[in-house]
C-alpha cells in the first residue's frame, strides 16, 4: 500500500509517521511518500521519518519528493495537510480581524475565510492531478478549514473525506476521566467542522449506555477547564461543545484576550523553529515531546483508522468524519458537509442517524453552513462582493460596516494568493 502526504514538510508529519509505524498491523504501508516544495524542511522530516520507521521495525520505505505528480502516482490514498502562505499568512489571519474588533483565528471568522480563499483553488488543482494520475485514490483532507475544503472536493466529484482531531481528542480525554479504554467510548458527535457538540458519551458503541450525565456531574469542572468555559455553561447546555464554540459563546472575551498576548501563530512559528532543530539531530528516532504542544494530538491515530477503513478489507468501522449531509441533518441541504459519526468502508462514509437537534444548536449550524456555502462560492469564483457577502453572513460578523472593513483588509493582506484581487 502506498500513501502520499501532500505537505509532508509540515512539522506535524512526525506525528503522522509515528502513527503509521505503531499501527502498521492496522494499515500495512509499503511506501510513504512525503511531498513538499520546501526541500530543506522535507529532507529534515524525511530523515526523521525513516529513523522512526527503523526504530519501530516498520518494513515500509519513506521517500521524499517535490514533484507532486511523481509523488502521487500509484498512491492508494493522498493525505492533504498543506498551509498556503505558511505561518506568515496565519499570523496575518490572526491579526487584522482584531483591528475591526473581531476574533482573529485561522479557521473561524474572517481569518478562516481568508484561509479558505487561499486554499480551495490549490487543493482542487492537486485533486485534479490526483484524478488524472490515479483516479481510484482516496483523498483524505486535514487541511483547514476542513468543512469548506471537503465541500469543494466533493462538489468537484472527488473521492474525498475530511478529518479533524477534535472528536478523537475529546474521546481520549473523556475516557481517561471515566477510567475507560478509548475504544469503549462512543461520542454522539454532531455539527460542522469546528462547530460541534457531544450530545452523548456512550459506553461500548452507538447504542450503549449514555455516560454524559455522569461525566458532567463528576468531572464537569475538568471538562469546562479544558474548554475554557464556565462550568455553568456546560450545565445549562446539557452537552459538551467543542473548544471552538468559545469563539461564539465568549467572542468579546476572546477578542480582549487576543489583544493582550502574542498570537498563536507567533507561538507556533517559534515552536516550529525549535522542532526543526530537533528533527535535524541524526540521533532522534522518535517524535519529540515538544510536538504535543504543536497541536494535532491523536490525529495520526484518526488518520490510520480512516485510511484503513477506506482501503482495507476488514469491514466498515464507525468514525467521525466530514462528508456530505445527505439528509443526516434535515434542516441543511444534502450537499452541505457535516461532521458526524459515520460508518466507513471501501465505498466511503455513510453518516449514522442523528436525533432531532435543539434549535439552540441547529440554528447556529444552519447559520454557519450558509456562510460556508457563500465562502466556497467566493473561493471558487472570486470577487470582492462575494467576499463581502460571506463575511456579512458569518454569525461572528453580521454587520455591513464590519464586513466592509474586513473585506478591505482581507484583500489587502492576500493579494499575492488571490489572482483576482
Amino acid at each position: 500500500m502506498k500513501l502520499a502526504v501532500v505537505g509532508g514538510g509540515s512539522t506535524y508529519t512526525p506525528e503522522l509517521v509515528d502513527g503509521f509505524a505503531r499501527l502498521r498491523d492496522t494499515l500495512p504501508v509499503s511506501e510513504l511518500v512525503l511531498i513538499d516544495p520546501a526541500a530543506e524542511r522535507l529532507e529534515l522530516i524525511g530523515g526523521l521519518a525513516r529513523r522512526i520507521f527503523a526504530r519501530q521495525g516498520h518494513p515500509g520505505r519513506v521517500t521524499t519528493t517535490s514533484d507532486l505528480d511523481a509523488g502521487i502516482t500509484g498512491a492508494d490514498a493522498v493525505l492533504l495537510q498543506l498551509r498556503v502562505g505558511g505561518q506568515a499568512a496565519r499570523l496575518r489571519d490572526e491579526t487584522w480581524p482584531l483591528e475591526c474588533g473581531c476574533v482573529g483565528q485561522e479557521t473561524t471568522g474572517a481569518g478562516g475565510l481568508a484561509k479558505a480563499l487561499r486554499t480551495v483553488p490549490v487543493v482542487l488543482d492537486i485533486a485534479e492531478r490526483v484524478r488524472r494520475t490515479n483516479p481510484d485514490a482516496w483523498i483524505i483532507d486535514f487541511t483547514n478549514p476542513v468543512g469548506i475544503v471537503t465541500r469543494a472536493l466533493l462538489r468537484a466529484g472527488h473521492k474525498a473525506v475530511g478529518l479533524c482531531n477534535v472528536a478523537i481528542g475529546l474521546q481520549r480525554k473523556f475516557a481517561a476521566l471515566l477510567d475507560l479504554a478509548p475504544a469503549d467510548l462512543h461520542l454522539d458527535h454532531v455539527g460542522l467542522n469546528h462547530l460541534t457538540w457531544e450530545l452523548g458519551v456512550r459506553r461500548g458503541g452507538p447504542d450503549g449506555e449514555d455516560l454524559l450525565g455522569t461525566l458532567l456531574a463528576e468531572h464537569g469542572e475538568a471538562v469546562a477547564g479544558d474548554l475554557r468555559l464556565p462550568r455553568a455553561v456546560l450545565d445549562r447546555l446539557g452537552v459538551v461543545p467543542s473548544y471552538y464554540l468559545r469563539y461564539f459563546y465568549a467572542h468579546d472575551e476572546v477578542v480582549r484576550e487576543l489583544g493582550t498576548k502574542p498570537s498563536r501563530a507567533a507561538e507556533v512559528a517559534a515552536m516550529e523553529r525549535e522542532l526543526l532543530a530537533l528533527y535535524g539531530d541524526p540521533a532522534l528516532d522518535e517524535k519529540p515531546a515538544l510536538l504535543a504542544k504543536r497541536g494535532g494530538a491523536f490525529y495520526s491515530e484518526a488518520a490510520v483508522d480512516l485510511a484503513a477503513s477506506l482501503l482495507g478489507d476488514g469491514g466498515p468501522t464507525v468514525q467521525v468524519v466530514n462528508t456530505y449531509n445527505n439528509g443526516t441533518l434535515p434542516f441543511l441541504p444534502d450537499d452541505a458537509v457535516v461532521e458526524v459519526q459515520a460508518r466507513v468502508g471501501g465505498s466511503g462514509p455513510v453518516p449514522l442517524a442523528v436525533p432531532r437537534l435543539d434549535p439552540l444548536f441547529s440554528g447556529l449550524i444552519s447559520h454557519v453552513s450558509a456562510y460556508e456555502d457563500l465562502a466556497l462560492d467566493a473561493a471558487l469564483r472570486g470577487g470582492r462582493e462575494r467576499v463581502f457577502k460571506a463575511l456579512l453572513a458569518h454569525p461572528l460578523i453580521g454587520q455591513y460596516d464590519l464586513a466592509e472593513g474586513l473585506t478591505d483588509r482581507l484583500l489587502a493582506h492576500n493579494k499575492e494568493h488571490l489572482p483576482w484581487a
